[in-house]
């Protein structure tokens, strides 16, 4: 062999072992050794997820400190999958559109079950007193329920639903439950109204603040019926109770019940015969990225999410819940999570077997009054003597002396805050001012912010019919 020949298929060689070693070009995250990436890497990963996600930051800072945030988040989904790769866990985490946030800033803004305590105490007493004891699917020794259910397959589940920044779960765990048992009663699938419910249930619950699907199916029930989606849309805020549409009653139930605590098999049949309303702990990171799989990730029983249990199945071995949740299609399996099922917890995974209800219907709904006529015209807000601004808006000072105003504004929100700058306001869920960087912040601790709105020119009173109104203490 010639010198000329050997240095040629040493070449080869070498290309042959350098092409073996360089990873595919792939749009999907790839484990580093160590789990570890380099900072480029992170970087044009994190610029990729902000285009698909349309993320925009309102100041360099912020974006500096977003990408922070991320790459800690990319550290924890590359680690989680190697170990699910090495078989350690059955499902995979991804980079979701909450891969820019701390698990705190998520917890604080997804999250909202609230009055359970309460709830629970009130439970304790009707069992007690055997008043309203929920033995309706209480498992009992002989009892065959089916393998596997999946009430998606029998249309009793609506298309999955987006409560945004809006702590509203409990909303959207009682209507699933009651579009559901609507559905198996009537064949009719009717997607009603979680914002009739954030709007209009406020004697326990509290809105985007958080709320309990129990006090929601007592709202319900007392109203008589609730309304569609269609007629009475989400907003993702909390907003003023439309009164017409809270008087259309398109679906009713009649009454609500409790499965027994701590016992999965009878969660199993109450869930064998239509959908139920599930607290479960859903603030822990690996819930917060969850993708695919058979949910065994750790979780407490600290309850802070209502979710709505839609059937339950097994795969190679390993029982599961399916459960729908309310952050859009693109979480998980398109909106879904299959937890781990018979785990050897009373309390089930995540303490699903620990808050489950359902609605009772026994028969048909009231007839249907049609769409709601248009609310009516309520009257502007009253700056002063001369100008105002639409209603549910709030008047700001643009421009002022002393403690007299020359010139006004509207800030597109009711109850606004109006920051410094005569400029800008906030909402009223995000009333700390950051003017330099023009955000929003729900407290000076939570570093999650929205873009503060600018102000708009305020009108001459006359402008608007029946100018009579709330007078502004801006």
């Amino acid at each position: 062999m010639g010198p000329k020949l050997a240095t040629l298929l040493l070449l080869l060689l070498i290309v042959s072992f350098l092409l073996s070693i360089t990873p595919p070009s792939s749009a999907a995250p790839i484990l580093r050794a160590g789990g570890e990436r380099s900072e480029d890497e992170a970087r044009q990963l994190h610029r990729s997820w902000a285009a698909k996600h349309a993320r925009a930051y309102n100041s360099v800072a912020e974006a500096e400190k977003r990408f922070q945030v991320f790459q800690e988040n990319l550290r924890f989904v590359d680690a989680h999958n190697a170990d699910a790769d090495a078989g350690a866990h059955s499902f995979r985490v991804g980079l979701n559109r909450f891969a820019d946030l701390t698990n705190d800033e998520f917890r604080s803004l997804y999250l909202g079950l609230r009055g359970l305590e309460q709830r629970q105490q009130q439970r304790q007493l009707r069992l007690q007193s055997r008043v309203g004891a929920s033995d309706r699917y209480r498992f009992r020794d002989g009892d065959e329920l089916p393998d596997a259910v999946d009430w998606r397959e029998h249309g009793a589940v609506a298309p999955v639903k987006d409560q945004g920044s809006c702590g509203s779960c409990w909303a959207f765990s009682t209507i699933a439950a009651v579009e559901g048992i609507n559905k198996i009663v009537t064949d009719d699938m009717i997607v009603l109204s979680e914002q009739e419910l954030v709007d209009c249930d406020t004697s326990y619950n509290q809105g985007c603040n958080g709320g309990l699907m129990d006090y929601a199916f007592e709202f319900i029930i007392n109203n008589g019926g609730i309304d569609t989606e269609d007629d009475y849309p989400y907003k993702g805020r909390n907003a003023r109770c439309d009164t017409y549409r809270k008087n259309a009653k398109v679906v009713s139930i009649d009454s609500y019940e409790d499965v027994p605590v701590y016992d999965e098999k009878s969660l199993k049949k109450a869930v064998a015969n239509q959908p139920v309303s599930v607290a479960i702990e859903g603030g822990g990171s690996a819930f917060q990225f969850y993708e695919s799989g058979i949910f065994d990730g750790y979780c407490g029983t600290s309850l802070d999410h209502g979710v709505t249990a839609v059937g339950y199945g097994t795969e190679s071995s390993k029982d599961y819940w399916i459960v729908r949740n309310s952050w859009g299609d693109t979480w998980g399996e398109s909106g879904y999570i299959r937890m781990a099922r018979n785990i050897n917890s009373a309390t089930g995974k995540c303490g699903i077997a620990m808050e489950a209800s359902y609605p009772i219907k026994k028969g048909q709904n009231p007839p249907n009054p049609g769409p709601s006529p248009p609310s009516p015209v309520t009257p502007p807000s009253v700056c002063d003597n001369y100008y105002s601004c639409p209603e549910t808006t709030t008047c700001c000072c643009m421009y002022e002396t002393g403690s007299l105003c020359f010139a006004w504004g509207c800030c597109p929100y009711e109850d606004a805050t109006c920051c410094d700058d005569h400029y800008s306001c906030c909402p009223q869920e995000y009333p700390i001012c950051d003017v330099e960087d023009g955000l929003c912040f729900m407290s000076k601790s939570n570093p999650m912010g929205v873009k503060a709105l600018k102000r708009t020119p305020a009108k001459p009173y006359w402008a608007f019919p029946g100018a009579e109104g709330k007078r502004s203490s801006a």
